[in-house]
């Protein structure tokens, strides 16, 4: 395949992670969130502006690892052919992420409005699950399970 589809792909290893990055500490702002008392206005505009900032950068590092993948499978024919069912499940789990992203995008706009109506105990479950459709993809792309 050459030298161009092992940048790509490192480049797009690389993005996801990032990606992941983000999605692994900007629940855990939330859960900081849920957690500052009532009167302590300056931390909790503190922990906004970090979940802004994150969330902003997480979505131009979704957007590049997206794209790379595209040009992955759609440029370089990753995964076409018979028998790669598993990057259809993949697939469904990036779109579940894409979701995801959007959730933790929902969350901060209603913590801007003081709307959020999730408890710590709720965001702190919240807040694994990006651990988990991570460790999923991985698994999908390395063993190849089916």
């Amino acid at each position: 395949m050459g030298s161009s589809f092992l940048w790509v792909k490192a480049f797009h290893i690389v993005f996801v992670s990032a990606w992941f990055a983000g999605l692994f500490y900007l629940p855990r702002i939330f859960v900081n969130l849920a957690s500052v008392p009532a009167d302590s206005h300056a931390e909790r505009e503190r922990l906004l502006m970090m979940a802004r900032k994150l969330y902003r950068f997480s979505s131009l590092l979704m957007v590049v690892a997206i794209g790379l993948g595209l040009v992955l499978w759609l440029v370089y024919g990753v995964g076409k052919g018979p028998h790669n069912y598993w990057l259809h499940a993949k697939i469904a789990l990036v779109v579940v992420a894409i979701g995801y992203h959007h959730a933790c995008g929902s969350l901060l706009r209603k913590f801007e409005a003081f709307a959020n109506l999730r408890s710590e105990r709720w965001l702190r479950i919240f807040n694994e699950t990006s651990v988990l459709l991570f460790s999923a993809i991985v698994v999908l792309v390395v063993i190849k399970p089916f």
